[in-house]
């Protein structure tokens, strides 16, 4: 599977955006799909999951509330809804596959074996 990612720009603080993440080469059954930013000069963190199903959904605490993953029901596109933004959510944001491996945990960005190309948010305060 290949991922795209798209949806990135500018926006205000406070604002909000809708990342996308296309698969091709197959859908996403049997895959669990994150999004993952990466801020300058800092590593990948993990910050939303969703399975295959959209049955199980993982949120890291910092973005409960103001952030919102989903799947459409075609299995071939993973969305991220990111409200009340903030200069700190400034990153390049990449989406990842993942539950091939034995050792996969859904919030452990190292067990995810496929990873898109990012999209940058820049939040300006």
């Amino acid at each position: 599977v290949q991922l795209q990612a798209s949806g990135g720009g500018l926006v205000q603080a406070g604002g909000s955006l809708r990342l996308s993440c296309e698969a091709s080469g197959r859908t996403f059954s049997t895959y669990t799909m994150a999004w993952s930013p990466q801020a300058p000069g800092k590593e990948r963190e993990f910050v939303a999951a969703i399975n295959w199903s959209g049955h199980r959904i993982f949120y890291a605490e910092s973005v409960k509330g103001r952030f919102t993953i989903s799947i459409n029901n075609a299995k071939t596109t993973v969305d991220l809804q990111m409200n009340s933004l903030t200069a700190e959510d400034t990153a390049v944001y990449y989406c990842a596959a993942g539950g091939t491996l034995p050792s996969f945990r859904p919030t452990i960005l190292g067990t995810y074996d496929v990873w898109g190309q990012g999209t940058l948010v820049t939040v300006s305060s």
